[in-house]
């Protein structure tokens, strides 16, 4: 089947193109909450004017469709969870996201220095197993790299590396003794 042409938003009559407008914004809504921020860009890509864009956006946040506290708030929760991102990470993932600094840094509130350590934690503890027969000095190079990626401070990575190193070492030594008998 042919498509039809493709037809500039400049093109076409006011009300097609606010119409236009709103189903691009609804398909990206439904696929995951989105910022404002993302939504003007995808309609700046597509061609739409700036005031078909902050018309329709206008329109979304009054009916609630659009909110980047309530999508910062989300944004957090999934990518700590699913990614293991630190607060950093997370913040400045949001504000490429372009949402405001003060918003992005109060959705990360949500996530404490307990929570941060906890799941830097897990996530050293998943990759240890992984990490094979290599010399204590690379394991610890090769773990701070990764939590570095994910935005941990070094301070903290360092002190849950080597603890989690030697709970790993005693509980690796029991092992191997139990198999000897």
């Amino acid at each position: 089947m042919a498509r039809a042409p493709k037809v500039e938003p400049a093109e076409l009559s006011p009300e097609e193109r606010a119409k236009k407008a709103k189903e691009i914004c609804f398909d990206l809504l439904a696929a995951r909450p989105r910022a404002v921020e993302e939504l003007r860009q995808a309609l700046q890509r597509k061609g739409f004017d700036s005031e078909t864009a902050e018309t329709l956006l206008g329109k979304l946040d009054r009916a609630g469709l659009v909110n980047d506290a309530e999508f910062a708030e989300a944004w957090v929760r999934n990518r700590h969870a699913g990614q293991g991102l630190s607060r950093t990470a997370l913040v400045a993932e949001l504000r490429r996201k372009g949402v405001d600094g003060e918003i992005a840094a109060q959705a990360a509130e949500e996530v404490d220095r307990d929570a941060e350590e906890q799941r830097a934690r897990e996530l050293v503890r998943k990759r240890l197993g992984s990490l094979g027969n290599v010399d204590e000095q690379t394991a610890i190079r090769r773990l701070l790299g990764f939590l570095a990626r994910k935005g941990y401070p070094q301070g903290l990575a360092y002190t849950v590396i080597r603890e989690e190193l030697r709970e790993f070492g005693a509980e690796s030594t029991l092992l191997d003794d139990a198999t000897i008998d």
